[in-house]
């Protein structure tokens, strides 16, 4: 296959899958891996696709670099999130060790607790507030404070969380594709969700379905390494996955 013919065909499948691996690419078009990522570096620098890591996206599939503020969250898709958050909490049981990630929809996890026996683990001073008016065994590693996340970061964060194993989890999301998994702007978040990820035996991440076919500079994550839970899916290209629950109640 000439090489015009083998980007035609690779840009004719990104626009029609929205995102691709390059494991795909291979097993479609009958090449090497190393020459499928020449092409995408070449695509990429044409304008005519982005290239992630593990593969590429349509110049269509949003690109969020930074985080915004608590404020700004809160105002977007709340309904949705509330039903994710009690859905999830209803996943606790009384002899869990639980993990719970800062974010907006995971507050709306701490909001529908109702577990009270269950210990919790948090590296949020909201969520850790809410915890302890609701009466639950809670702690909060030492760390630094990010401001637009209220989230705690930093070595004495992942040295705490480092030596603790948790029976289940729940994490927020900046973006989801299969292609870069689990997505966040700031290498901090990143990590602390990464190793506290690494400590769980279950783990769920909560997100709207606006998070889907977003990608943010890191990944924390593999996509097949958790289930999703998410409200009704408007893009049809995910119902195909085992891993992602859709809840609208």
């Amino acid at each position: 296959m000439l090489t015009e013919e083998r980007w035609a065909s690779i840009l004719d499948i990104v626009e029609r899958e929205k995102a691709v691996s390059v494991p795909e690419l291979e097993a479609v078009l009958g090449v090497s891996a190393s020459t499928i990522r020449r092409d995408l570096t070449q695509l990429n620098r044409m304008g005519k696709l982005v290239k992630v890591h593990g593969g590429a996206t349509s110049i269509e599939t949003q690109y969020v670099g930074k985080d915004i503020t608590m404020e700004e969250k809160y105002s977007m898709n709340n309904e949705e999130k509330q039903i994710i958050g009690r859905y999830a909490a209803g996943l606790i049981g009384p002899d869990d060790f639980v993990y719970i990630d800062a974010g907006t929809t995971t507050e709306c996890l701490v909001d529908n607790i109702r577990e009270m026996r269950a210990t919790y683990v948090t590296n949020s001073l909201t969520h850790a507030l809410k915890l302890i008016h609701k009466g639950c065994r809670t702690f909060l590693p030492g760390g630094e404070v990010k401001s637009t996340t209220e989230a705690i970061v930093g070595g004495d964060a992942l040295g705490y969380v480092s030596r603790l194993h948790f029976t289940i989890g729940f994490w927020g999301t900046n973006g989801v594709t299969y292609e870069t998994g689990f997505t966040t702007p700031d290498p901090n978040e990143a990590l602390i969700k990464q190793l506290s990820m690494e400590q769980c035996t279950n783990r769920y991440i909560l997100c709207d379905r606006s998070k889907f076919s977003v990608v943010s500079p890191i990944t924390f994550a593999a996509f097949d390494t958790a289930t999703i839970i998410t409200g009704k899916l408007t893009d049809s290209k995910y119902k195909k996955y085992e891993n992602i629950v859709e809840v609208t109640k």
